[in-house]
């Protein structure tokens, strides 16, 4: 019989597997700047290839870090994040990451 990471615990009404909980890694912040030199139409499809965020959202976004200078595209985990600011920089766009907390 195979490891397993589920356990068997008793209780009154019989057995029960309990999962063992999961960690949530830390949210990390991704944040769009303003910049003078890439069109508004390059920069939206450029969000929209790159993250999850639909057309609607990603012209939001796009229009908050032209008129404010910058803009949070989304939030997710270290990793992920690292590899969006490297995605965004290979489409000239300027990015950057930060921790949520």
């Amino acid at each position: 019989m195979g490891v397993s990471d589920n356990q068997q615990v008793g209780t009154a009404l019989g057995t029960a597997r309990v999962r063992p909980r999961t960690r949530r890694l830390p949210p990390w912040r991704i944040l769009l700047h303003n910049d003078n030199v890439n069109d508004m139409p390059y920069v939206v499809e450029t969000i929209v290839a790159l993250t999850r965020l639909n057309r609607h959202d990603a012209v939001s976004r796009m229009l908050e870090a032209h008129t404010r200078g910058l803009s949070l595209l989304l939030t997710t985990h270290r990793e992920h994040a690292e590899l969006l600011d490297e995605q965004f920089q290979s489409k000239r766009l300027k990015v950057t990451i930060e921790p949520a907390d």
